[in-house]
């Protein structure tokens, strides 16, 4: 992203001189560090394994998350990998990048620097909305990164986007999070966290009292982080450029060049990314299968996180037993179409091979 696209804003303070804020909260089992790379400072939140050897998951949140996203799917997958959870440049409890670059090339370029940097690749790699495009672009450049994607509601391109989803865009527009921020001011942490659960779950009420405090708290310390709407603003910028590039850079071109077995996950009460677009997900990504919640919204690993495990857990049983047979990966490799799966809770789960 050239800077020409951005609109003029102070410059961030270093972290050193960062108000203090409270301690980003680590749920019973987690693990959190920072990572020093270059350009850029990543906190890393971690699971311990249920024993070693296991292979290595990484997780990649979407716009305005952190990894704390994924605490509750990284609890239930300690018996089957290793898991790790990123918190993007600027996002959680990891600084802006030096650069001030919240494209989706730059967040594709920290999750790759930290892959080869750590030496965890290849690793099962899981994103969601924004973290959705993310992973998408490291799967399409960096294969020999990635064993498997898993993506839930991923942020990929679409024609008609949903107007619920259109105040989220206008972060985009410069000028609009300054405006934005005025006209909120007296807005409490809670009532921003009500609109952000109205906005992002299909039943709000799944959140517990408890999650809902922890939510609450988490709104608080980001709230007095001064580059906290910058890293919004910006990020969302990012997405709306992605979305016009065309060509092999093009999302959906990227999409059909992943060669990782892919899992698909789509809610059908989500107001930010198109139901509608689970089909055309499904036939992009080769050999791609698709997990459909009814009423799941935009995170389904934080609303049905018992079945976006039970899809993985599947997802890695074939992966592997493929891998046992010696099966090539290449599309015409692949088995017939498996029928539809139920999975519970009013989901159903349809394998698509691409």
């Amino acid at each position: 992203m050239s800077s020409t696209e951005l609109p003029s804003v102070p410059p961030v303070p270093p972290a050193s001189v960062l108000p203090d804020a409270a301690a980003v909260r680590i749920a019973e089992g987690e693990r959190l560090r920072s990572v020093e790379l270059s350009g850029i400072t990543l906190s890393v939140r971690s699971r311990p394994p249920a024993r070693e050897g296991l292979p290595s998951a990484l997780y990649v949140h979407g716009l305005g998350g952190s990894s704390l996203n994924w605490s509750s799917l990284m609890s239930l997958l300690h018996d089957v990998v290793d898991s790790e959870a990123l918190d993007l440049p600027g996002f959680g409890d990891s600084p802006p990048p030096d650069d001030g670059d919240y494209s989706i090339t730059a967040h594709a370029r920290a999750v790759i620097r930290y892959l080869d940097a750590s030496g965890r690749g290849p690793v099962h790699l899981f994103g969601n909305s924004l973290g959705g495009a993310i992973t998408t672009r490291v799967a399409a450049v960096r294969p020999d990164l990635v064993r498997t994607l898993t993506l839930v509601s991923p942020a990929l391109p679409e024609l008609r986007v949903q107007r619920s989803a259109v105040p989220t865009g206008l972060l985009a527009v410069p000028g609009i999070a300054p405006l934005f921020t005025r006209i909120t001011r007296e807005w409490t942490a809670e009532q921003r966290v009500r609109g952000v659960l109205k906005l992002c779950y299909g039943d709000p009420a799944r959140v517990s009292s408890e999650g809902f405090r922890n939510a609450v708290q988490e709104m608080e310390r980001r709230l007095r982080l001064p580059y906290f709407w910058d890293a919004m603003a910006r990020s969302a910028r990012g997405i709306v450029n992605a979305y016009t590039l065309g060509g092999q850079h093009g999302l959906w071109r990227q999409a059909e060049r992943v060669l990782a077995p892919t899992l698909l996950v789509y809610g059908g009460r989500d107001q930010l990314v198109g139901f509608r677009m689970a089909q055309r997900s499904a036939r992009a990504f080769r050999g791609s299968r698709l997990v459909t919640l009814p009423d799941a919204g935009h995170v389904a690993m934080m609303e049905y996180p018992e079945t976006v495990a039970l899809a993985f857990r599947e997802l890695l049983m074939d992966t592997t037993d493929s891998a046992d047979e010696g099966d090539t990966g290449e599309p015409d490799a692949q088995d017939a179409p498996d029928s539809p799966a139920d999975t519970g809770d009013g989901t159903t789960a349809d394998n698509m091979r691409g």
